[in-house]
């Protein structure tokens, strides 16, 4: 009985310690404690943003001058001329395929043609010594007639010869594929020996100079796209900074199976714009804008449907304060998140907290990122349950 009396004093105790409340977050740092080592670096000083509002935007980057080159003739390839990613010049050699057996019917062709045109003319001077023997009554109407219609067919003869040597002629041109204008090959698919059938694709040629956006918006956010309106977004690789575009152009149909428009967007300044095709670009089409305070996503301690901050109250010493505050959804083009509550411009929060961090916990500000590295790294890590009341 006695031991059973003990042991229900023990959960009494624990009961009692566990209802202790958040106000042992700040009891558990003893006064003797150091402070935390922040360095300026460490630090966002909380200011004001555009937050743009309007359809989310996302496609490639794409040439508007792009060509598909293809064989126009059936044959073997003998030499290719240029590499990816190697520039060309309107009318430059590209690719050359095996023109022997077009030249064998090329020489056919022109013989067809010498032949057919010796024909027509001597049906046309068989014409006309008819016509004189017929004004001198010397032949019959009918002799005359029947010379005429030989001369007809000799002359339509004559005609498809030439017809056929002139397709030779293109032919044999074909086998020579050239640079429709000036630009950079980027898709070289054939080599030299490949066999080229009618159709078969053998490189592309884009101008890097007239790259443009081509993105996909829901048609749900249709009534707010018109024409004209200015386009702020990122592209994959150049984490510099954001382009700005206008829209040129909206799909006249959805597709059917996404239910999503196509619009052609254009770089405002062309030299700025990548000269790589195919990169992946999002943005918000800018239908409309309001100021609003900003921070990044990893300044904001989540938990569950709560988020704060932590704040520093003091100058270059002082304590933390964590805080709640109430955020909006977060901007795409630039990932950060809008502050609606909590907050005020120019406070300053901890660029990325820890989750070792306490609220009311002392501070001093030094002057490298490296101390308040060394310090955080050499500070003894808090109570198990001071942790608790400060989450």
């Amino acid at each position: 009985m006695r031991q059973r009396l003990f042991l229900l004093a023990l959960l009494g105790l624990l009961s009692a310690c566990g209802r202790s409340g958040p106000s042992t977050a700040a009891a558990a740092l003893p006064a003797s404690a150091p402070p935390l080592l922040i360095a300026p670096e460490d630090l966002r000083t909380v200011s004001a943003g555009l937050l743009a509002s309007g359809p989310v935007v996302s496609g490639s980057i794409e040439p508007e001058r792009r060509a598909d080159l293809r064989a126009e003739v059936g044959a073997v390839v003998l030499q290719v001329f240029k590499e990816n990613g190697q520039p060309v010049r309107a009318g430059e050699p590209l690719v050359r395929l095996d023109d022997a057996a077009i030249r064998d019917a090329l020489s056919s062709a022109d013989e067809a043609a010498r032949a057919a045109g010796q024909a027509y003319d001597q049906t046309e001077r068989q014409l006309q010594r008819l016509r004189t023997l017929q004004q001198q009554g010397m032949t019959s109407q009918q002799s005359l007639d029947d010379a005429e219609v030989r001369r007809n067919n000799a002359q339509s003869d004559l005609v498809a010869a030439k017809a056929r040597v002139a397709a030779a002629r293109q032919q044999l041109q074909r086998t020579l594929i050239r640079a429709p204008f000036d630009g950079v090959v980027s898709d070289r698919q054939v080599s030299v020996g490949d066999t080229a059938q009618v159709g078969k694709a053998l490189l592309k040629v884009i101008d890097p100079r007239s790259m443009r956006f081509e993105g996909l918006v829901s048609a749900d956010r249709l009534a707010e796209l018109k024409p004209g309106q200015r386009v702020r977004f990122r592209v994959n690789g150049y984490a510099d900074g954001d382009f700005i575009g206008t829209v040129r152009r909206i799909d006249a149909s959805a597709n059917a199976a996404t239910r999503q428009l196509a619009v052609i967007i254009d770089f405002n300044d062309r030299a700025a714009a990548p000269q790589v095709a195919g990169l992946f670009a999002e943005g918000r089409i800018e239908a409309g804008s309001s100021r609003s305070l900003m921070l990044p996503e990893g300044s904001i301690v989540r938990s569950g449907d709560a988020a704060y901050a932590w704040r520093l109250v003091g100058g270059g010493t002082g304590s933390l304060a964590k805080v709640a505050i109430q955020t909006g959804p977060r901007d795409p083009r630039t990932g950060d998140v809008p502050v609606l509550a909590g907050l005020a411009a120019g406070d300053r929060v901890l660029r990325n907290p820890g989750s070792t961090l306490l609220d009311g916990q002392r501070f001093e500000l030094v002057g490298s990122g490296a101390a308040a590295k060394a310090a955080l790294g050499a500070a003894p890590a808090p109570a198990p349950s001071a942790a608790k009341a400060a989450t």
